[in-house]
C-alpha cells in the first residue's frame, strides 16, 4: 500500500506541474463549453424535440465521444513510456514496490485527474437546474458512466504506454484500440441475428452510455467496465514484468 501511494502522489504532482495537463483541462473546457451552448441553442428551438440538456450532455454527442477517446491517450501516454525513454523503470523495478503497485499508482493518478478534469462540468448541471427541475440521481449516473469509461480508457492507454518507449506510439496505439472498442457498436448495427445483436449490444460503449444518461445503473454495465479495465492494467502488470527479466 505504502508503494501505491508513493507512486500516486509522485505521478499527481506531476500531472499538477505539468503545462501539457492544462493544456488538456483547457481544450476540454472549452470544447465542453461549447457543446453545451449548442445543446441549450438547440433545444430552445421551438421546431427542435423536446429534450433535456444533460441526456445530450452525457455521450449524446459526436464531441463528448471526441474529447473523452483523445483525453485519456494524452494522459497516460508518458506514464510507463517516459519512464523506459529515460531508463528511470530500471530504478523503479528495483525499488521495494511490486510491478501491481506501480501500475496501480501511475493509474490511480490518472483516473483522478481525469475526474478532475470533469469536475467544473458540474457547473452545467447547475445551470439546468437553476432554471428547471432536475433529477440528480440522473446526473450522478451520467457522471458515474463518464468516470466508468474514463476509467476503461485510462487502462488501455496505461497498457499500451507500457509497451513502448515512445509517448507518441503509445497513444496512437491506444487511439487504435479505443477505436477498435468503438467498432462493436458499428457492428451491432449491421448485425441481423438477434443472440449476436445482444452479445454486441453488451460491449456498445456509446449504448452503455445513453444507459447512464438516462438515468439507468445496470450491474452488468458495472461488471463490464470493472472487469475490462482490471484486464488492462493486469496486462501491463505483467508487460512490465516481461521487462524486469530481460
Amino acid at each position: 500500500m505504502n508503494g501505491i501511494l508513493a507512486t500516486l502522489q509522485r505521478e499527481l504532482r506531476a500531472y499538477f506541474f505539468s503545462p501539457l495537463a492544462y493544456v488538456v483541462l483547457c481544450f476540454l473546457l472549452v470544447v465542453n463549453g461549447i457543446v453545451f451552448a449548442l445543446i441549450l441553442s438547440f433545444l430552445n428551438d421551438p421546431m427542435s424535440p423536446a429534450g433535456r440538456p444533460l441526456d445530450l450532455f452525457f455521450g449524446g454527442t459526436f464531441f463528448f465521444w471526441l474529447v473523452v477517446v483523445f483525453v485519456a491517450p494524452v494522459l497516460t501516454m508518458r506514464l510507463l513510456a517516459e519512464e523506459r525513454r529515460s531508463g528511470s523503470i530500471e530504478v523503479l523495478m528495483t525499488a521495494p514496490v511490486t510491478e501491481g503497485q506501480v501500475v496501480a499508482g501511475k493509474y490511480l493518478a490518472a483516473l483522478l485527474f481525469y475526474a478532475f478534469l470533469w469536475l467544473p462540468t458540474l457547473a452545467y448541471a447547475g445551470i439546468v437546474a437553476y432554471n428547471s427541475k432536475i433529477d440528480w440521481g440522473v446526473v450522478g449516473a451520467g457522471y458515474l458512466g463518464i468516470l466508468l469509461v474514463g476509467a476503461l480508457f485510462l487502462s488501455v492507454g496505461t497498457f499500451t504506454s507500457a509497451m513502448t518507449s515512445n509517448q507518441i506510439i503509445a497513444a496512437v496505439m491506444a487511439f487504435a484500440i479505443l477505436l477498435g472498442l468503438f467498432a462493436f457498436s458499428l457492428v451491432q448495427y449491421l448485425a441481423t441475428a438477434s443472440a449476436f445483436k445482444d452479445a454486441l449490444a453488451y460491449l456498445s460503449i456509446p449504448q452503455h452510455m445513453e444507459e447512464f444518461a438516462k438515468g439507468v445503473v445496470d450491474t452488468r454495465r458495472l461488471v463490464f467496465y470493472v472487469t475490462s479495465t482490471l484486464f488492462f492494467l493486469f496486462l501491463t502488470s505483467r508487460a512490465l514484468e516481461a521487462r524486469k527479466w530481460r
